[in-house]
């Protein structure tokens, strides 16, 4: 009995995520084996029968008689109980609730600001108190406004709440109900915190009102599959013709017909295969947990590797039935080196070429060529710097790909002067070129929507986004160009810090490139656009101004969807001044004010805080570009000086405090922020007026 509580605090001890880490990576394992073992059997252990799924027919086969054709009439009767809608029951008394729900919340709020026994702090906490979830009290603070405005909200939400129960919510159309009554919600005329409260009164409210009636459902499909009457096999009727490959519908009316004889299954081979495949997932899961860690802990990431090996996989098997020299297999290692690295290609190579041994049979030739071919690819993109990298990658491997099949006729001795060796050997090497050529070609269409169904930025789309000729780029060009000279500028000093403390470089230089790109929308509010010299924030209030300047940043957010930016680049957008205060405005309208206080939030980015190295190095560019602009004498120990007092009023404010930059890094960072600061703002020797002439005179002339 005393080994269920050692269990228990052994289970408990363990972090509940990392805990979850481990069964998921476990599962996805377990699932990304059983489809690639399931596919070696199918294709390397084939069963002991006349008659293979797409293979050629030894002869013609006719039915001998007649029989009901289970497999079209499967088919029929699947398409016809598909067809049948589901059946819902509508349920009134969901919207009746949450309405009353809504109204019994807003009286609640009405009562606790009418009772004058109650101080202004006991209010906020009944207004909390409210809730079943915690709410700030800054945005319980929300509540306290004129009852005019309450009942507006109240209405408003209740309109919302119809329109959306009126239209049904089924159960699987919850969140879509939720974020319906948010989009609502963030339309309505109010602060943004009574926005927070009518969200966290209403989404606990949207329940499903539309309820699956399984039972009818299932009976009218079942009525369908009724209606539909069986198919009959006519006797003598043509099943598969002499050399035909044998379909799936063919080798079902063959079974029906008896014709099939029964499969022997080769369990030596199945259990061999089994422990082959079993020990190469597991020397791979140890090179990726000692050497690409990344991988390793990202479910995300295992289950990228895994589709792209079954993939791999799957072209393989189909193009050995034309020719194993057609294999592709290089198109998996040019898409694990993009996404990946060359490191764990390399390791990913080995395994592909050892599949394409399984799937040949074992036959040397096409494995060396596999193996070759994919160390070529590995060598090409390896430091790719655009898309147009891949296609000369398959040209890398065409070449490969010919030099081994030479390589291995001349060795074999199988290369003569007979017109069938040559006929061979030219097939051979057309056949290996255009591997390494469609290798490129499937690669290059399959990159771009695996990047955007993982959510994955590799360095092509990277370079991609820094030429300056993007849409986005040049629009900031024109529009704003003292912001896009801003951008430069803050480019150089993170791409520098970025290298200095291990940090991605190329991503922290794109993130520079668009981290203001929100300025396009009004470039006049911002002093670096203003060519004029005339400020408009001087004909306004410190509260618009604020605002103008925090919404920037959504804006920037918007653009950055709208081209269509990685989420990477769009995160560094939303977190380039963290939750930071606009200290200028805030000042004048704590000096200008007649009110007891002005509140800091509305002079306060919204966040959130710098998540990564590379956005917490392009806000400290930002604000040392921005700084050191504003110096009069931008020299030596005043632009240091800036830089430090900006980083450690960054440290001492919090923006740092969800990144993993250590105060080493930083300390790196404010060095190198320095010695690019002095290139820039060094000081000139003034030359006479005469010399300087003179020396124009012959720069000219060199």
């Amino acid at each position: 009995m005393k080994v269920i509580p050692r269990i228990k605090e052994f289970i408990e001890g363990r972090s509940p995520l990392q805990w979850d880490l481990r069964v998921q990576r476990v599962v996805l394992a377990a699932v990304i084996y059983a489809v690639i073992y399931l596919l070696l059997i199918i294709v390397s252990i084939p069963g002991r029968v006349n008659v293979e799924l797409n293979r050629p027919s030894p002869k013609t086969i006719y039915a001998p008689r007649e029989a009901i054709d289970e497999y079209t009439t499967g088919q029929l009767r699947q398409a016809a109980a598909a067809a049948v809608p589901e059946v819902f029951d509508y349920n009134s008394a969901v919207e009746e609730e949450a309405l009353a729900a809504v109204d019994d919340f807003f009286a609640r709020v009405a009562g606790i600001g009418e009772d004058r026994e109650l101080s202004h702090e006991e209010k906020t906490e009944a207004f909390q108190a409210l809730f079943d979830t915690e709410l700030p009290a800054s945005t319980a603070e929300a509540l306290h406004t004129e009852k005019v405005i309450i009942l507006d909200l109240q209405d408003r939400l209740k309109d919302a709440l119809k329109e959306v129960f009126e239209q049904g919510v089924k159960i699987n159309g919850v969140e879509t109900a939720r974020k319906q009554i948010d989009h609502e919600i963030a339309l309505f005329p109010f602060d943004a915190r009574l926005k927070q409260v009518a969200e966290k009164l209403a989404g606990p409210l949207v329940r499903p009102n539309m309820i699956a009636n399984y039972e009818a459902t299932a009976a009218n499909q079942e009525a369908a599959r009724r209606a539909v009457d069986p198919v009959i096999l006519q006797r003598d009727t043509l099943i598969v013709s002499e050399g035909e490959l044998v379909s799936e519908k063919q080798m079902a009316q063959l079974e029906s017909l008896g014709l099939l004889r029964g499969k022997q299954a080769d369990y030596g081979g199945i259990i061999g295969l089994f422990l082959l495949l079993l020990i190469v997932f597991v020397l791979v899961a140890v090179y990726l947990a000692r050497f690409v860690k990344t991988v390793y802990d990202s479910p995300k990431m295992l289950l990228l590797l895994g589709l792209v090996v079954i993939i791999t996989l799957l072209i393989t098997i189909l193009a050995t039935y034309f020719s194993p020299y057609w294999i592709p297999a290089a198109m998996g290692i040019i898409l694990v080196t993009v996404m990946f690295g060359y490191r764990l290609a390399v390791l990913i190579n080995l395994v592909l070429a050892l599949l394409v041994g399984f799937v040949t049979g074992g036959e040397i030739s096409y494995l060396l060529i596999a193996l070759t071919g994919g160390m070529a690819a590995i060598y090409a993109v390896s430091r790719v710097s655009q898309r147009g990298d891949l296609a000369k990658a398959g040209l890398y491997v065409a070449g490969t790909n010919a030099v081994t099949i030479l390589a291995q006729f001349l060795f074999w001795g199988s290369l003569s002067l007979e017109t069938g060796i040559l006929k061979e050997f030219g097939y051979a090497l057309i056949a290996g070129v255009g591997s390494g050529l469609l290798s490129s070609i499937i690669a290059i269409g399959i990159l771009p929507y695996l990047e955007s169904a993982f959510g994955l930025t590799t360095a092509i789309t990277l370079l991609e986004l820094s030429n300056p000729n993007h849409p986005l780029l040049r629009r900031l060009q024109t529009t704003a160009p003292g912001t896009y000279y801003h951008s430069m500028m803050v480019c150089n000093l993170a791409e520098a810090a970025a290298e200095a403390v291990n940090a991605d470089p190329l991503l922290t230089r794109v993130g520079a490139y668009y981290h203001d790109i929100g300025k396009i929308k009004r470039p006049y509010f911002f002093n670096e656009n203003q060519l004029s010299g005339e400020n408009p924030h001087d004909k306004i209030s410190p509260n618009l101004s604020a605002m103008i300047i925090r919404l920037h940043i959504k804006d920037g957010v918007e653009l950055a969807r709208k081209y269509r930016l990685p989420l990477v680049i769009e995160d560094i957008i939303r977190q380039h001044h963290g939750t930071g205060l606009i200290a200028y405005f805030y000042q004048q309208a704590v000096e200008g004010s007649n009110e007891e206080q002005v509140f800091v939030d509305k002079f306060s980015y919204e966040g959130p805080l710098p998540q990564t190295k590379e956005a917490a190095i392009i806000m400290l560019a930002d604000a040392v570009e921005a700084g050191a602009r504003s110096l009069s004498k931008p020299v030596g120990l005043r632009v240091e000086g800036l830089i430090r007092r900006i980083i450690k009023d960054k440290l001492n404010s919090g923006q740092m405090d969800e990144c993993d930059l250590t105060l080493k890094e930083l300390d790196q960072i404010g060095d190198t922020f320095a010695r690019i600061m002095a290139g820039i703002y060094h000081t000139r020797v003034e030359y006479p007026e005469k010399d300087l002439r003179a020396e124009i005179e012959r720069s000219a002339l060199r």
